[in-house]
């Protein structure tokens, strides 16, 4: 068996293409959805995927803008701008660029978005309405991957999903965007007694905690679908994910590719999030 590939990079172009119909609609009624992105100092990652969001936005028609602050911004000087960005009606997302500098406090940043505007879906807010099914914006990682395994028609009720991650970007809201599908989950982490007990008796497997391959071939279900979050760099510098993709791969039955894959979802959901912020936040003559 070979698995097939679940391509995220031609799924996120779908999605861009339908927020792209979707914006236009909207900006012919007046309104212009718009996203506001802060950067706070000079992590390379970060510029790297700060840039890719504001050329995603522009090529769909939204207007992004990317503030750049110096390291040195205070974690008061950043509250009082986010602030100033929850009250512009101009803006309907704001997204604050992670990792922070280390003497600001990124919860707490966090806690002063606008849960109306936090199109990364990390306020408690926005957490605790997926936490009891009601609506609000999903953390743009697990909605990615939540649309790739409807995009092969996956059925996941009575389904085992396991996720091996707990982290409260991907690990729990990715556990319970799979339970309000009816799978079955289990939440694997690095006090995990025998992971491969769990994964072996998995239908979908969800790999997000950034190390190199923590799944292996002897770990998977034949047939089963693999996800990987992951991002890490092998022993030659390329680009790799979680799981051990070639030794997987013959034995699932779908796999995810890194790159390719969930990271482009990633940053095609952060689109679907601001738009769907924009028509929330439209006038009622603008409807």
């Amino acid at each position: 068996m070979t698995a097939q590939l679940i391509d995220g990079a031609a799924l996120a172009r779908e999605i861009r293409s339908r927020v792209t119909h979707r914006t236009a609609a909207l900006r012919a009624r007046g309104v212009v959805p718009a996203l506001a992105i802060v950067l706070v100092g000079d992590d390379p990652a970060s510029q790297v995927y700060t840039r890719h969001k504001v050329n995603d936005s522009a090529e769909t028609g939204l207007a992004a803008t990317l503030e750049r602050h110096p390291r040195e911004m205070s974690e008061a000087q950043l509250v009082a701008r986010i602030l100033a960005l929850n009250v512009d009606p101009a803006v309907h997302g704001i997204l604050v660029q992670l990792p922070l500098p280390a003497h600001i406090d990124a919860h707490r940043v966090i806690e002063a978005i606008d849960p109306a505007k936090d199109v990364d879906g990390f306020h408690m807010g926005n957490a605790g309405a997926l936490l009891v099914g009601q609506p609000g914006f999903w953390p743009c990682t697990p909605y990615g991957c939540m649309q790739m395994l409807e995009s092969i028609g996956c059925d996941l009720r009575g389904k085992h999903a396991v996720v091996i991650g707990r982290s409260n970007i991907v690990g729990k809201p990715m556990a319970l965007m799979l339970l309000q599908q009816s799978a079955t989950v289990t939440i694997c982490h690095s006090a995990t007694a025998d992971l491969a007990a769990h994964t072996r008796s998995a239908d979908v497997v969800v790999a997000a905690v950034g190390r190199r391959n923590i799944l292996t071939a002897a770990m998977v279900k034949p047939g089963a679908v693999v996800i990987d979050v992951g991002m890490n760099r092998d022993d030659a510098g390329r680009l790799c994910g979680d799981v051990d993709f070639d030794g997987v791969r013959a034995v699932a039955g779908w796999i995810t590719p890194v790159p390719g894959g969930v990271g482009p979802m990633t940053r095609a959901m952060l689109l679907v999030n601001t738009l769907q912020a924009a028509e929330n936040a439209a006038p009622a003559q603008a409807r």
